[in-house]
């Protein structure tokens, strides 16, 4: 009898041992964004986010609990710009995991030594996150921005989807779609069937901060307010405009990516007469907007200049919108804090700019 009770007690602590061991082991296949099939464990509870953007999606997850390291950039451009490092300060604290910055990859020992279950990356093709995975023996997840033409986009909206599954913040994940898709909404419906006058977006972001001439065809906020971008012209993307085009080209309203206005405004103490044959500047229309393109694109700065946009070009149909609160709401809800304030004491904030005695407390850098 005592035999037969040790045997069924061995039995069952060896059938205890395997299940313990295959939850461990379990794990499931997912499809990344560069069309890598990946393995990951079904229970993730250490994450690393490598390369630009990686980790605003993170916390827009509310899954910074989860991360157990940083690059370098992220902890020495301290938070100006960027509102999701503003609402986490705790994660530039966390160690290193390489240099970070735009085509920098991470350094693979210290992602050893932080020992995440999965790293997320963006800005990789397929061979080196397969590269990074062999030599690390880590799962690498590849998330993607897209395009951006506009706040919607697939493969950003897939990339949330997909962090949010290997995370089980499956909910999380929708509510942030939905969230994007419902301000991308409201704002085309304001602006259904408008005449817009003439825009202009200088001092755009891109590797670092730019002048007047650094601007973007086919703008977001431009896009969802259907405003008439004078460099649609040109296609898509971000582009350098000669300054001779410019002033061809005269638009009704100008706006400064703040991220870029103190090189706008060192720029105007070297030639005045340009911006001062501007229609724009004559009329008093030019205007101050926070830097949405500081390591890959802050959706949620974004989606808030497009409302201090449209209360600028459309008055009317946006008067029942305080853009200032509306700024906080949307960052609020994406990274869990209303950094507008900390965001317009560095920058500047939405508003009027007279460039001929206009300042500027802070910058984005020129080579981040």
């Amino acid at each position: 009898m005592k035999r037969g009770l040790s045997i069924i007690v061995l039995l069952v602590l060896i059938s205890g041992c395997l299940q313990s061991q295959s939850t461990e082991e379990a794990t499931i296949i997912v499809k990344d964004l560069a069309g890598r099939e990946v393995e990951v464990p079904t229970s993730v509870e250490r994450i690393v986010a490598v390369g630009p953007g990686a980790l605003r999606i993170i916390v827009y997850l509310n899954a910074t609990d989860m991360v157990v390291g940083v690059e370098d950039c992220e902890r020495q451009w301290g938070s100006g710009g960027r509102p999701y490092a503003m609402a986490h300060p705790e994660l530039k604290e966390l160690p290193s995991i390489g240099p970070g910055g735009p085509g920098k990859l991470p350094d693979l020992e210290a992602l050893i030594n932080v020992k995440p279950d999965v790293i997320f990356i963006t800005y990789v093709d397929a061979k080196t996150a397969q590269d990074i995975q062999e030599k690390t023996r880590i799962p690498v997840v590849v998330l993607s921005y897209g395009i951006l033409t506009t706040f919607e986009d697939e493969e950003l909206f897939e990339s949330i989807e997909l962090a949010g599954k290997i995370l089980k913040k499956e909910n999380r994940a929708q509510e942030v779609i939905n969230f994007i898709k419902s301000i991308q909404d409201d704002l085309l419906k304001r602006t259904e069937n408008v005449e817009s006058p003439t825009v202009y977006v200088g001092g755009i972001g891109y590797r670092g901060a730019h002048g007047i001439e650094s601007t973007k065809a086919k703008y977001p906020p431009f896009v969802v307010l259907n405003a008439k971008n004078v460099v649609d012209e040109l296609g898509k993307g971000h582009k350098f405009i000669d300054k001779e085009k410019i002033l061809e080209w005269d638009p009704e309203y100008i706006f400064i990516d703040e991220g870029g206005l103190s090189l706008v405004l060192d720029d105007y103490k070297k030639s005045p007469g340009f911006y001062e044959s501007l229609k724009a500047v004559k009329n008093g229309n030019v205007y101050g907007i926070l830097p949405y393109n500081y390591y890959a694109t802050n959706i949620g700065t974004a989606m808030a200049d497009a409302y201090f946009i449209g209360k600028v070009l459309y008055p009317e149909r946006f008067e029942d919108v305080d853009p200032v609160q509306k700024a906080n709401e949307i960052y609020e809800f994406l990274v869990g804090k209303p950094v507008y304030g900390e965001m317009a004491n560095q920058f500047g904030g939405f508003g009027k700019i007279d460039i001929s005695t206009a300042s500027v407390k802070y910058s984005l850098p020129t080579s981040p």
